[in-house]
Formats: C-alpha cells, structure tokens, sequence
C-alpha cells in the first residue's frame, strides 16, 4: 500500500506539474506532455523533488539527498528534500534556482531562472521563506529569511526581498519596496516585467523636478536683492573695504616695517 500510495502521489503531481509548464511557458503551448515531461528541465527537478521528499517526510536516510544532488547536476536546480511545494508549481528555464530547507510554497507559483528562496544567518528552525498561492517571482530574485510573500503577489526580476509582503502586491528594487498595483490583483503568472512601478525613480525625478523650479525662481529674482557681505581681516593684514554698488573690491595694505628694508 505504502508502495502504490508513493506512485499515487507522485504521478498526481508530475501531471499536474506538465500542464502547469504547458499553460504558462509559451514555448510548450503546441508540445506535447511527454515532450515536455522528458525535456523540461524544471519538470525534470520538480519531478526528482517529488520522491525525495516523500521519502524525506517517511524517513528514508542519504537517499533523498542523493537524488537532490544528483537532480541539481543535471538541471541546475537544487531543491532541499525537506521543502515543501504545492501543486502546480512550475520553473521557467530554472538555472540557479535554489530552495531552501524550510521553504515552502503553496499552489500555482511559478518562478523564473536564478531565484533564491535562502535563509539568514545560522539560526536552526523556520529560516527560509514561506510563499503563498499564485506568487509570481522574476528572474535574480532573492528572498531571504522566514518572510512570507502573500497570496497572488509579485516580485521584480533582481529584486531582494527581506521583509513580508502583502498579498497582491508588487516588489521592486534592493531592498525590495512593496508597491499596490492600482486597478489589478493579479492571479497566476504574469510576465509583464516592463511596466513594473519604481518608487526610488519615482523620488529622484521628483527632486530634479523640485531642484529645477527653485533654480528657475532664483534666476527669476531682480538682481541686487542679495546681501553683500564684507570680508574680514585676517592675520596680520589690516583690510580696507571699498563697496561700490554692483561689486566689493578687497584693498590689503600691509601693516609693519617694510620686509625689503627701504
């Protein structure tokens, strides 16, 4: 039974993963499942994960980390075998994908290459990411610690995500900025990665904006208008002041015998 149950499970999620990649890489839309199931590279991964961690979760020793590594030779992903991940995950091209020990994902989240969902420090317990339904995370993302990323959120390519985030909401930048997608909440993947809101660009043209309209106004200013302030004599130099009314003109005369001696 133990057997037939392990078959059960894991061909329930490899079909499951199939269509997931068939539906939402628009390479595959006209490939059939069993191309997609012998050359996918995320399906391959997330298929290897699938019997690691059914025999992670029964206790079966070395084994499931074997298969782990084994999978990361071949395709580049590594997923810990105590991760657990939801139904219809896929991994777009999926190179340098790297899962944590105590991620965890739940349905429908798609990632693209080069995202880490990593820990912080050495501290043992929950110390990966917990991330929720219908989260969509670009490419060089990283997050990082016990955060969770909420349902049907996404995260900008390259962005680093160290805090939670709200659900249906967008992250931008390093440190990552939440940012609520006005009008939207989006569900399942979306690729629009172009239109991203950028909060930090968004500050900097404000303040070349500001900077350049009080450059403006004082040009616009009548001249004259400014205080004239008189320099002060330093040292050993007795300084006379002569102001006429558009300049200062600084006159030195030296105090003491003459230096030359005449």
């Amino acid at each position: 039974m133990l057997g037939l149950g392990l078959i059960g499970r894991i061909a329930a999620g490899v079909r499951r993963d199939v269509a997931a990649a068939r539906s939402r890489d628009p390479a595959a839309r006209d490939v059939g499942p069993l191309e997609i199931l012998v050359t996918w590279p995320g399906v391959h991964a997330l298929f290897a994960h699938r019997i690691a961690h059914v025999l992670h979760e029964i206790g079966v020793p070395f084994l499931p980390r074997v298969i782990a590594a084994v999978s990361r030779a071949i395709t580049g992903i590594e997923i810990h075998p105590a991760a657990k991940i939801g139904q219809g995950f896929f991994i777009d091209h999926g190179m340098g994908v790297v899962i944590g020990e105590t991620a965890e994902l739940g349905d429908d989240v798609t990632l693209y290459q080069g995202v880490t969902l990593g820990g912080t420090g050495f501290a043992t317990g929950k110390r990966h990411p917990t991330v929720q339904d219908n989260v969509t995370i670009g490419s060089g993302a990283k997050l990082l610690g016990p955060i969770t990323v909420g349902h049907g959120s996404k995260i900008g390519a390259n962005s680093v995500v160290i805090h939670d985030v709200p659900p249906n909401s967008t992250v931008v930048g390093n440190p990552g900025h939440p940012v609520r997608v006005e009008g939207r909440r989006p569900e399942g993947p979306d690729a629009d990665w172009v239109h991203l809101p950028d909060p930090i660009a968004d500050a900097i043209k404000s303040l070349a904006s500001r900077i350049s309209a009080l450059e403006q106004s004082g040009v616009d200013e009548a001249p004259g208008q400014g205080n004239v302030r008189p320099l002060r004599p330093a040292g050993n130099r007795e300084d006379e002041i002569e102001q006429t009314p558009d300049t200062t003109t600084r006159v030195n005369r030296t105090v003491g015998p003459n230096p030359a001696g005449g």
